[in-house]
């Protein structure tokens, strides 16, 4: 567990020195594989959840993945509403889907680039409540060369992180 929030605390300050969005962003605290930050945007400010696969679950191993995680934000427009997004480290296939798996659930995304949304947004909180109950997440994608990948994701301590979300204003 020490090596899950050690990898992930150093994932985070790496991604948060690399992305200028990251990089305004406060922490507003750590809860296992599961971060919360906050940031001041023109629009207000806008808190998220953050983390990063595990590492030896990054596949194919032979593969520079770059730097890839899932953040469940706030909606700028609803506060009150959560938006999941997994964001790889390369581009993703245009067209492509990507596919999560929490247990025996399955949900689609749609790519744009480096980044994947739920095709269906009314999908959004049966997401998020399949995380709370969950304890991994799988991730799979296609690449904009044609490598199919995939990366688990801890589910530990993503409640008590969009519990830190869901309070932040």
């Amino acid at each position: 567990m020490r090596r899950i929030i050690a990898t992930t605390l150093l994932c985070l300050g790496t991604i948060a020195a690399t992305s200028p969005v990251l990089a305004q962003a406060t922490r507003l605290s750590q809860h296992n594989a599961w971060g919360s930050y906050a940031y001041q945007s023109d629009g207000g400010k806008l808190c998220y959840a953050l983390s990063v696969p595990l590492p030896e679950s990054q596949k194919p191993t032979n593969l520079d993945h770059g730097k890839v995680y899932f953040f469940v934000s706030q909606k700028p427009e609803q506060k009150t509403s959560l938006e999941p997004q997994f964001i790889a480290g390369y581009e993703l296939r245009e067209a492509s889907k990507v596919t999560l798996t929490i247990g025996d659930k399955t949900f689609s995304m749609f790519s744009r680039g480096k980044s994947a949304w739920l095709e269906n947004s009314e999908e959004e909180t049966q997401l998020i409540n399949a995380m709370r109950g969950g304890a991994q997440m799988q991730v799979s994608a296609t690449s904009g060369r044609g490598n199919e990948t995939s990366y688990v994701f801890s589910l530990r301590g993503i409640t008590a992180a969009l519990g830190a979300v869901g309070t932040c204003r």
